[in-house]
């Protein structure tokens, strides 16, 4: 642990429905230390529940360093949160961000608003903790500010557009969820093995359907993850990887021809997640000849300095 006052500047928080991380900071945003535990929001229930869960994991760097100021995103700020604070609406920068961050109940603590993007045309759109990471990788990659795509894949996968620094509009595709539903409880998931090793090309093939044979419908191409097993046509340590592919295809499918529409057929691409998700977002998107993507593993520190400091809670 870093015991010198003088090196440290923030607690950054990252605070998901079912884990939690915190970050001990540095001048710049440097990460002088991190801990994460399974205390997630939705696993906590009250105040003082998400004041223990604080002390449990941070309780230590705080008494250390009793005047630093402490700021966390993510589900931590929804209606089963320690508060619930209020959507800030799209487009927004971090400026925007910042102005919309309330503090915790019963402790010295900011937090991050979500974002909510509705055009009144379609259902609204919403994140938490998603737009500090955006945050983040425009810091860390200034070439994404003018103009971009950045996707972040996970249990709910967004596509955020970037303008002039600003989130302008963002979708989520519920793949990582899907896929884990499917898997657990449908009937697909009765012949699908588990070898421990990634089937690349069961993968690439369930990729490769959802881009030529998308037009059929997802929900009829997903019993494919089925079909091929009960025919023998793919053994059943393949079935899973099919399943994910297909489902991130129609993910990349949808994302892509969205990503256009908006005029950044020529923009760079960014991928914001844990190496191996982003990898296999890598190899998907090659299927679909897309341009190589940047690849970017936790911008969350990065984007809590920055709106900590957007928010004046640093010194330095």
């Amino acid at each position: 642990m870093v015991s010198d006052a003088a090196t440290t500047s923030l607690l950054g928080l990252d605070w998901g429905s079912t884990s939690l991380r915190a970050f001990l900071l540095g001048p710049g945003g440097k990460v002088l230390a991190e801990r994460s535990n399974a205390n997630g929001a939705s696993t906590l229930s009250g105040v003082p529940a998400f004041a223990a869960a604080l002390d449990g994991i941070a309780g230590d760097w705080l008494a250390a360093h009793p005047r630093l100021p402490v700021l966390a995103c993510g589900m931590v700020g929804s209606q089963h949160g320690w508060r619930d604070v209020p959507y800030a609406a799209c487009p927004a920068n971090a400026s925007a961000l910042a102005t919309g961050m309330l503090p915790s109940p019963g402790a010295e603590i900011a937090i991050v608003p979500g974002m909510l993007y509705d055009d009144g045309a379609l259902p609204p759109d919403l994140m938490r903790g998603e737009e500090t990471q955006v945050v983040g990788a425009l810091q860390m990659q200034p070439a994404l500010r003018e103009a971009s795509c950045i996707v972040l894949p996970g249990t709910h996968s967004k596509w955020a557009q970037v303008n002039d620094g600003r989130l302008m509009r963002f979708a989520t595709h519920m793949t990582g969820e899907l896929f884990a539903v499917l898997r657990t409880h449908s009937v697909l998931g009765r012949l699908m093995g588990d070898s421990g090793a990634f089937a690349e090309h069961a993968f690439a093939a369930g990729v490769d359907a959802a881009r030529d044979y998308g037009h059929l419908g997802m929900s009829h191409q997903v019993f494919a993850a089925r079909t091929l097993g009960v025919t023998g046509r793919a053994p059943a340590s393949d079935l899973a990887d099919y399943l994910s592919g297909l489902l991130v295809g129609h993910e990349l499918r949808a994302g892509l021809a969205w990503r256009d529409a908006a005029g950044l057929a020529k923009a760079p691409l960014a991928l914001v997640g844990s190496a191996v998700l982003c990898q296999r977002y890598s190899l998907a998107l090659q299927r679909f000849q897309a341009a190589p993507p940047l690849l970017l593993d936790n911008t969350a520190p990065a984007g809590l300095y920055h709106l900590a400091r957007a928010a004046g809670m640093l010194k330095d």
